[in-house]
C-alpha cells in the first residue's frame, strides 16, 4: 500500500527537469573552468646539456689557468641554445668564469688561477648551465686536469 501511495504522489518530481539543467550547466561552467586553467599553465621546462672543445688538459705543478674552454650548450633535439648562463669552477672550488652563450650557444671561458687540492694527481672542473625554459644543467666531470 505504501508504494502504490508513493508512486501516485507528484511532489518529489515536481521542479525536478529544471533543477537537473541549471545542476547540469553549473557542472559544465566547473569542468570548463577546470580544463581553461590545465591549458593556461605554464609548459614543464626542457632538459639540456653541454660539451666541452677539449676532454682534459694538464697543469704544471697542480695550478695555473685553463685553456680557453669552448662550451657549447643544446637542447635535447641537439639545437643550439643562446642566451644560457654557464659557469665553470675549477676543482677546488676556489677559481670560476662565467659567460652567456651566443646564438649558436657557443661561449668561451677561461679559469684562471684553479689549483687541485694537496696531494691530488687529478680533478675536474665543474659545469652549471641556466637558461629560461630549460631545466638547469649540472655536471662535476665536464673537463679533466691533471697535474704534470
Amino acid at each position: 500500500m505504501y508504494l502504490k501511495r508513493l508512486l501516485r504522489d507528484e511532489r518529489g518530481s515536481v521542479g525536478l527537469p529544471i533543477r537537473m539543467v541549471v545542476l547540469t550547466i553549473i557542472g559544465l561552467v566547473g569542468f570548463a573552468a577546470i580544463v581553461g586553467s590545465i591549458s593556461n599553465a605554464p609548459a614543464a621546462p626542457r632538459p639540456m646539456y653541454a660539451v666541452a672543445n677539449v676532454s682534459s688538459f694538464t697543469l704544471p705543478d697542480g695550478s695555473g689557468d685553463t685553456p680557453p674552454l669552448l662550451m657549447t650548450v643544446f637542447d635535447n633535439d641537439d639545437n643550439p641554445i643562446g642566451g644560457a648562463n654557464v659557469v665553470v669552477w675549477g676543482p677546488s672550488h676556489s677559481a670560476a668564469a662565467g659567460g652567456v652563450t651566443d646564438s649558436g650557444g657557443e661561449v668561451v671561458l677561461q679559469v684562471a688561477n684553479i689549483s687541485l687540492s694537496v696531494g691530488k694527481q687529478e680533478g675536474y672542473l665543474s659545469i652549471k648551465v641556466m637558461a629560461d625554459g630549460y631545466m638547469d644543467y649540472m655536471d662535476g666531470y665536464v673537463v679533466k686536469v691533471v697535474k704534470t
